[in-house]
């Protein structure tokens, strides 16, 4: 549990923690990866393992690493080099990690994810395991995404992400983000010097992706992505830090409560493991575009969605497929497993649900999606 009391964060209760480190503070200006500076970061991590302290790990930087070694001036733009690059680079980042924190007697794991690993469901369940045992026998994970066998479709696009959907894979009490800005402000201070800093901010708050900065709520790049992590952990009822990493002794200094950065929190409202699973797509087998009534009776009524609420089905998938629910704007409102083809979908949008028998004869469902295969944005 997190409060905040006389501008003090009191951070009750967070044992576990999903601590997101940036590449821009882990590498030296094209140098490759900043040994220093990772002995650094060593340093506060061990202080917090040693505290008593559940860490987990997400570390960027092998890229980076990939081009030092391979000599590269500039970063590849093709989808193959970027995966040779992080296969070379990745190498050189967990070894610099696990030599670092070995001299605080701390054992280290290699833990490569990719989209695809979360959004099967066996493989969510079977790194869920083996995510815990690490946990249970104080060895700290090392998580990045595999860029190696990564595509375009499958890949995450960003490590905030990844560590977002980690911390509600492992039922994280906090997810840190370290990266080279100071939190969450109402606008750009880079072109508004009196942009004011946010201390505290509720995670599902429609309006912080106006202020991080256009291109939609799915779209990529700096404190937009940020904003999106904070979002998908608080719906594992997981609060979100984002500070800087360039503050000294950042880590310890959050967990003395000093406010730093911007703390994004939560509803309280945690969902459940299945849920939680069905929030972590990224990339669904198809779209259903609902109408007004059936939006709010999803996110203000929790109500399943059924065939009259639909408006327009998109793409092909068949029953038990999970699928993105969006209003008419293109936003985001849902995800789940739907119990009708693409092809029945479309037969029966629209329909009331006693016409659905009706349609299609012996029908298993009379939702569209039932509620408890939902998870609501």
């Amino acid at each position: 549990m997190i409060e905040v009391v006389d501008g003090q964060r009191q951070l009750q209760g967070c044992k576990r923690i999903v601590v997101k480190i940036g590449s821009s503070l882990l590498t030296a200006n094209g140098k490759g990866l900043d040994l220093d500076a990772i002995s650094h970061w060593a340093n506060q991590i061990a202080d917090l393992h040693n505290a008593g302290h559940e860490i987990i790990l997400v570390s960027s930087g092998a890229v980076a690493e990939g081009m030092v070694r391979m000599k590269l001036e500039n970063r590849p733009t093709d989808l193959p080099s970027l995966q040779a690059c992080a296969a070379i680079g990745q190498m050189g980042l967990v070894q610099t990690w696990s030599s670092v924190l070995e001299k605080h007697d701390i054992k280290t794991a290699q833990v490569l994810l990719t989209h695809d690993d979360l959004a099967d469901r066996r493989r969510y369940l079977n790194s869920c395991d083996a995510l815990q045992h690490l946990i249970d026998w104080r060895v700290i994970p090392v998580i990045n995404e595999n860029d190696t066998v990564s595509t375009d479709e499958i890949r995450f696009g960003d490590n905030d992400t990844l560590a977002a959907m980690v911390a509600g894979q492992v039922h994280a009490d906090l997810l840190i983000i370290l990266t080279d800005q100071q939190g969450m402000f109402d606008s750009d201070p880079r072109s508004n010097p009196d942009a004011k800093l946010f201390h505290t901010v509720r995670a599902l708050d429609e309006s912080l992706f106006d202020m991080a900065g256009g291109g939609g709520k799915f779209g990529r790049g700096g404190m937009l992505t940020k904003v999106r992590a904070a979002r998908l952990a608080a719906k594992s009822g997981c609060p979100t830090l984002i500070a800087s990493g360039e503050s000294d002794n950042v880590l310890a200094r959050l967990m003395d409560g000093e406010m730093l950065g911007t703390l994004f929190i939560t509803d309280n409202d945690r969902i459940t493991a299945h849920q939680q699973w069905l929030a972590a797509h990224l990339q669904t087998a198809g779209r259903l575009v609902l109408d007004e009534g059936a939006v709010k009776a999803i996110k203000e009524n929790h109500r399943s969605l059924l065939p009259v609420g639909v408006r327009a089905v998109e793409g092909h998938f068949e029953r038990g497929d999970v699928v993105e629910c969006v209003d008419r704007q293109g936003h985001r409102v849902a995800v789940g497993r739907v119990n009708f083809s693409s092809r029945s979908a479309d037969i029966i949008k629209g329909l009331a649900s006693d016409k659905v028998h009706q349609v299609l004869g012996e029908a298993r469902s009379l939702e569209m999606i039932h509620r408890n295969h939902m998870a609501i944005y």
